[in-house]
């Protein structure tokens, strides 16, 4: 019988002395009252990219899904599972967020995969599929001819943030309450090599960094 990763024990052990001691009260209020966070992030399920290390934040503060290269699928309740979409009804409809933010990142594997050449990924090759929903826009940056292949990579991470942003808008409830201004859509790129973060204006969709930078 294998053991258990010795590095979470000893990450768990930390977790114990360290943050768990100092929060403990938080912790449990979160257990009794339950969750309510007012923030959903949408990313990538990229090791280097964690949404909870890049904003700094405690238990209870983002509510977090992670999926292949931050894609957000477009509202069709009848077409499979979909575990993502799941995810966003949850945020949205039972957590009542106030801000949905879809969170990319540089040098991101699945972004790079899509643009080719494209290798089987085991067997199914489920990544393939589930890529085709970038297919349209992917497609487009490939004519890009005049960029090098890295400066393709950050231009599909940037617009597949933007086109999961314009797939969210599908779903009737998120068009509702964007409607109201009960909700607002974020976009943002983090560069995983020099730790920049840009976020998307709301008015014309560039990519700007904020005053916030070290």
């Amino acid at each position: 019988m294998h053991s258990f990763p010795q590095h979470l024990l000893d990450g768990y052990k930390h977790f114990m002395e360290g943050r768990y001691a100092r929060e403990t009260e938080r912790y449990k209020q979160l257990a009794v009252g339950g969750q309510s966070p007012t923030t959903m992030v949408i990313c990538c399920c990229d090791s280097r990219a964690a949404p909870e290390t890049i904003f700094d934040v405690g238990p209870g503060e983002l509510f977090v899904l992670r999926n292949i290269a931050n894609l957000v699928p477009v509202y069709e309740p009848g077409a499979g599972q979909h575990g993502t979409s799941a995810g966003i009804e949850y945020a949205v409809n039972a957590l009542g967020i106030s801000d949905l933010v879809v969170l990319g990142h540089g040098r991101c594997g699945g972004i790079r995969w899509a643009l080719g050449p494209q290798k089987p990924l085991a067997q199914g090759d489920f990544i393939g599929k589930w890529m085709e929903m970038l297919a349209p826009v992917t497609d487009q940056v490939a004519t890009y001819t005049f960029l090098t292949p890295t400066e393709r990579e950050t231009a599909l991470e940037r617009l597949s943030v933007r086109n999961s942003i314009a797939n969210l808008r599908t779903f009737p409830y998120i068009k509702e309450r964007e409607a109201k201004g009960e909700l607002t859509l974020h976009g943002a790129w983090f560069d995983v090599s020099t730790a920049e973060l840009w976020v998307s204006d709301q008015e014309t969709g560039d990519f700007v960094r904020p005053d916030v930078q070290p």
